[in-house]
């Protein structure tokens, strides 16, 4: 059914399938040395984490609206907070932090749809970039994408719930969630307009450059008995909206989105989430991985491994560039957020409370710290 975001308060979408059967993480070794140190503790929802210099990191606190910065000692520093936004990514780039900040995503938050960038530079000087949600209004990113199920009788849809159309289009919604700056360009994932969206680090100018492809799954007797669907859409497809939650540049010159598939986030359906790659110049979009378990964050490295944190899954997993295997390299639970700075790999952990973390662990085989910012 449709996504509602207030994108991970309660993690990106209102279930609609809540199935038996639960799906596990391949692997429970990738490479990391010993178990994960914790950094700092007592954050409010951290679902965001970039790493910086002299071995600081950057949390964006989303529930409470702050953004916090935490020495390598473990202490912490607010930069910015305003109980009137939701804050989101952070990144830095030439000694500025770049930072996103939303309202009025999701039918939970009654406030007007607005959305942009906040950058905070060395002498912190504030400025906003964008305007996120004016972009949605006016194009709709994905309004002439068709989700639902595929091809159903007449006759088995007028039997669904009232509240779940047998197929819809992309409705204007913005939440600007994920963010990384390369070459002057901001790219910016918008999770309620799933779209990648590119901002000018200058003029402001902003372009959709990708819209995701839905995501299908073909639904079977169990999944439609327990969730009350007439038995009539056992063996149809219905296609999820891909939601995308992090964006990071790859050696390769495209763009990486992880994407939530837009249904229950959870294991109840198995792992459904994926990563794609997009091409920047020409918009090409193309499937780099899937049966990822709520990818919701994502560095990769200059050999073009990807780390990825799985929100409901075991921790932080590598997924290996060339076979797709996922290794688990730092095990925690409700880790939201990862970065990388060399050989040392940063994860929010317990994000979704008010006792979240900042766990690190060191790698075996670490990068040569090109995006550690994302």
């Amino acid at each position: 059914m449709r996504k509602t975001l207030s994108l991970l308060a309660t993690v990106a979408t209102a279930a609609v399938f809540v199935s038996a059967g639960t799906a596990g993480i391949a692997a429970a070794d990738g490479g990391s040395s010993g178990a994960p140190v914790l950094l700092t503790d007592g954050l409010v929802g951290p679902l965001h984490l970039s790493a910086g210099s002299s071995g600081s990191v950057t949390v964006s606190e989303e529930f409470a609206g702050r953004l916090t910065r935490i020495d390598s000692a473990g202490n912490k520093n607010v930069l910015y907070e305003s109980a009137d936004w939701d804050v989101a990514g952070n990144t830095q780039w030439h000694g500025s932090t770049y930072f996103l900040e939303s309202q009025g995503a999701g039918p939970g938050d009654q406030r007007d749809l607005a959305g942009h960038i906040r950058i905070i530079d060395g002498d912190n000087h504030q400025r906003t970039l964008g305007d996120f949600a004016a972009l949605e209004t006016k194009r709709n990113a994905d309004g002439k994408t068709r989700y639902g199920f595929r091809g159903l009788p007449a006759e088995c849809a007028a039997q669904l719930p009232p509240e779940m159309p047998a197929t819809y289009t992309g409705e204007v919604d913005s939440h600007p969630y994920g963010i990384a700056v390369t070459d002057g360009t901001i790219y910016v994932a918008d999770a309620g307009a799933n779209s990648v969206v590119s901002v000018d680090a200058r003029s402001g100018k902003m372009k959709t450059i990708a819209v995701l492809p839905p995501r299908p799954l073909k639904i079977n007797a169990d999944v439609a008995a327990s969730n009350g669907l007439p038995a009539c859409v056992a063996g149809a497809t219905y296609d999820f909206e891909a939601v995308p939650t992090d964006v990071a540049a790859g050696p390769d010159g495209w763009l990486y989105v992880t994407s939530l598939p837009g249904g229950p986030e959870g294991p109840a359906l198995g792992a459904r989430g994926a990563i794609f790659k997009v091409n920047p110049k020409d918009d090409d979009v193309k499937l780099v991985a899937e049966e990822i378990l709520s990818p919701t964050g994502l560095v990769v490295t200059d050999d073009g491994d990807m780390y990825v944190a799985s929100l409901f899954g075991d921790g932080v997993l590598k997924v290996d560039r060339d076979s797709g295997k996922q290794t688990v390299v730092l095990a925690a639970s409700l880790t939201a957020d990862v970065a990388l700075r060399g050989h040392t790999l940063y994860a929010t952990a317990n994000a979704l409370g008010t006792s979240g973390q900042v766990l690190y662990v060191k790698l075996d085989h670490g990068s040569n710290d090109r995006d550690a910012g994302n």
